[in-house]
C-alpha cells in the first residue's frame, strides 16, 4: 500500500506522520475521533527526525518519508519522548538507518533502553543544550511530566516551531493538518478532552512548562497527536494556562449511577434546584457515559455531585471505578456533594466522602442518603440542597 501526502509545515519541514483512523480506546481513553501519530522530519545539512509513530503505521510514515529523502540518509533522529505511540517505530527505522544518532533526555536514554533492549548510538541532551543541524540550531527544554518524566520539547528558533510531543496534543484523525482547518470547537473540545485525561495531574509540572517557553519566539506549535497550532496559539496557551491553574466555570456536573431509580430520581431533583438557581447543570448517568468523557466535563466544573446507592455494602461499581480514575487525575479546586440511597447499610455515600475529602475538596452542605423510594416531600427537600449547593460556587 502506498501512502503520499507529507505536508511542508515550514520550509524544508515536513509532516511525515500517520494517521489512526480506526483507533477508538486509547489505554482507557475513548478516542470517538481516532488520532494521529505525528513525526516531522527536517530537512538541512544533517536530516533529522523528530519522534516516530505506533508501531504498526511505519510502513505509512516511512512512506511519506521516501517522498522526501531516502529513509537511509536520515542522520538523527530526536525522541521528544519514549511511550511506544511514539517510538515504536524506532526499531524499524533503525534496521534502515544505522548509522543513526539517537537524541534524547537521560531518562529518555534509561526509558528506551527499558523498552527495547538495544544498545543503539545515543546522545543525551540535557535542558538548556542544543544541537547544530545545518542551518539550524535546535534547542532542548525538559518538561518533565508532562506527562512523562522524559518528556522534553524540541524548538527551531529559525523556524519559530516548536514540537513539544504530548504537550497541546489532542486525538483526531483528520487529513487536514493545521488548526485553521477544523473548527474551534472540535478543537477546544478535544484538547481539554486531551489535557484533563492525560495531563490534568500535572498541574504544577504544565505551570512551570509555560514559564520555560514563554520566553521563546513561537508562530508554529507541532505536538505529536492531532492538529498543528499556528492560527489559534493565544488561545491554546490560554485554554493550558487555565487549565493548570484548575480554573473552573460556574457550572455543575452531577455523575451518577442508580439501580432502581431512587439514585436517579435524587439526580434530576437536585438538577432542578442548581438550574432554578442559575447555574447550568450536566447530567452524566454512568451507565451511558463513558468515563474519559465523563472526565472532560470535570476539568470545567467547579460544583461536582457524585451519586450511588450501596450495593453488598458498597458503592456501585461503576462508580468505584469512576472515582479510581478521578483520583488518578487529581483535580483541585472543587465543591463536592454526595447522595445516594439505600435498602439497608448505606456504605455508599460515606465512601465517597472519604474519596472527596482525600481530593481535598470543599464539601459544605451534608450529604443525601435515602432509604428505598424518595417521596415527594424528601424529594423537594433534595431539591433545596441543591439550590443551596449553588451559594457556595458563587462566592
Amino acid at each position: 500500500m502506498i501512502y503520499m501526502n507529507k505536508v511542508e509545515i515550514k520550509p524544508d519541514i515536513y509532516w511525515v506522520g500517520a494517521i489512526d483512523w480506526d483507533i477508538r480506546s486509547f489505554h482507557g481513553y475513548l478516542t470517538q475521533r481516532g488520532t494521529t501519530y505525528n513525526a516531522y522530519l527536517i530537512v538541512d545539512k544533517k536530516i533529522t527526525l523528530v519522534d516516530t509513530v505506533k508501531h504498526y503505521l511505519f510502513d505509512e510514515m516511512v512512506s511519506r518519508i521516501k517522498e522526501i529523502v531516502p529513509p537511509s540518509k536520515i542522520d538523527t533522529i530526536i525522541s521528544n519522548h519514549v511511550e511506544m505511540d511514539h517510538s515504536g517505530s524506532l526499531p524499524k527505522l533503525l534496521d534502515i538507518c544505522q548509522n543513526v544518532k539517537v537524541i534524547t533526555s537521560t531518562l529518555g536514554l534509561k526509558g528506551l533502553k527499558r523498552h527495547y533492549k538495544k544498545d543503539w548510538n545515543f546522545k543525551v541532551v540535557k535542558s538548556g543544550d542544543t544541537l547544530n543541524i545545518g542551518k539550524r540550531t535546535l534547542h532542548f527544554v525538559h518538561i518533565p511530566m508532562v506527562h512523562w518524566p522524559d518528556s522534553m520539547v524540541t524548538y527551531s528558533p529559525k523556524d519559530k516551531l516548536l514540537l513539544p510531543n504530548d504537550a497541546f496534543g489532542q486525538h483526531i484523525a483528520t487529513s487536514a493538518r493545521f488548526d485553521d482547518e477544523i473548527d474551534w470547537g472540535i478543537l477546544n473540545e478535544e484538547a481539554a478532552k486531551y489535557y484533563a485525561n492525560i495531563v490534568m495531574p500535572y498541574g504544577n509540572q504544565v505551570k512551570k512548562a509555560l514559564e520555560l517557553l514563554s520566553g521563546l519566539d513561537i508562530n508554529m506549535i507541532a505536538p505529536s497527536h492531532g492538529i498543528i497550532w499556528r492560527s489559534h496559539i493565544p488561545e491554546i496557551l490560554t485554554e493550558y494556562t487555565k487549565w493548570a491553574n484548575y480554573e473552573t466555570e460556574d457550572k455543575a456536573l452531577i455523575v451518577y449511577d442508580s439501580m432502581w431509580g431512587s439514585t436517579e430520581k435524587i439526580a434530576y431533583a437536585l438538577k432542578e434546584g442548581v438550574e432554578e438557581a442559575g447555574i447550568p447543570v450536566t447530567i452524566r448517568n454512568l451507565k451511558t457515559n463513558h468515563i474519559s468523557d465523563v472526565i472532560t466535563d470535570v476539568i470545567s466544573s467547579r460544583l461536582i455531585l457524585l451519586g450511588s446507592p450501596t450495593l453488598n455494602n458498597t458503592m456501585l461499581p461503576t462508580m468505584g471505578g469512576f472515582l479510581t480514575y478521578l483520583q488518578g487525575l487529581r483535580p483541585k479546586n472543587r465543591v463536592g456533594f454526595v447522595f445516594g440511597s439505600y435498602g439497608w447499610g448505606g456504605q455508599a455515600v460515606g465512601e465517597i466522602e472519604t474519596i472527596l475529602k482525600k481530593l481535598s475538596w470543599d464539601m459544605p452542605v451534608k450529604s443525601i442518603n435515602l432509604n428505598y423510594v424518595p417521596d415527594k416531600k424528601e424529594l423537594s427537600e433534595v431539591k433545596k440542597k441543591g439550590n443551596e449547593l449553588v451559594k457556595y460556587i458563587k462566592k
